[in-house]
């Protein structure tokens, strides 16, 4: 099986094309460009007030600057960052979101790249979500998160 699916892998990329890909582009338009990212507040993965601060703001300002990008924040709730992201105007979003997030069939999330527990004992993993689709993009982010660990 193994053989096959390399012999499959190396006729696709005769073909043009490469895998992982973004059928929009995201990876090609943000590198060297802009990350645009929604954040919603979740202290302490993310600090809106006074200032943008964070783990997650920190994890993705410099995931930017691996990709030699600036970062271009549009703060607002769960919900309307997701529909943002849906009408393809974000490429990232981030708030503490966990494995277990209610937009899993909205966004694609990165694998788990950080746990944590509530008050009530609970065990938490946490993720960022990218737009659906967007599979060499969200390759690169978890290669950077993973590296991070």
């Amino acid at each position: 099986m193994p053989v096959v699916l390399v012999a499959l892998l190396v006729a696709l990329s005769g073909c043009g094309l490469s895998i992982p890909a973004d059928p929009d582009g995201t990876l090609d338009r943000v590198q060297g460009t802009v990350l645009r990212v929604g954040v919603t507040p979740n202290p302490p993965w993310t600090v809106t007030e006074p200032d943008l601060s964070g783990t997650e703001v920190d994890l993705v300002r410099a995931f930017a600057d691996r990709l030699d990008a600036e970062v271009e924040w549009q703060e607002g709730s769960e919900e309307a960052l997701v529909t943002a992201m849906e009408r393809g105007e974000l490429d990232l979003l981030i708030g503490g979101l966990t494995a277990k997030s209610p937009w899993m069939d909205k966004v694609a999330l990165t694998a788990p790249y950080a746990s944590s527990t509530d008050d009530a004992g609970v065990k938490h993993d946490h993720v960022m979500a990218a737009p659906m689709g967007e599979n060499a993009f969200l390759f690169e982010l978890e290669s950077f998160l993973i590296g991070k660990e």
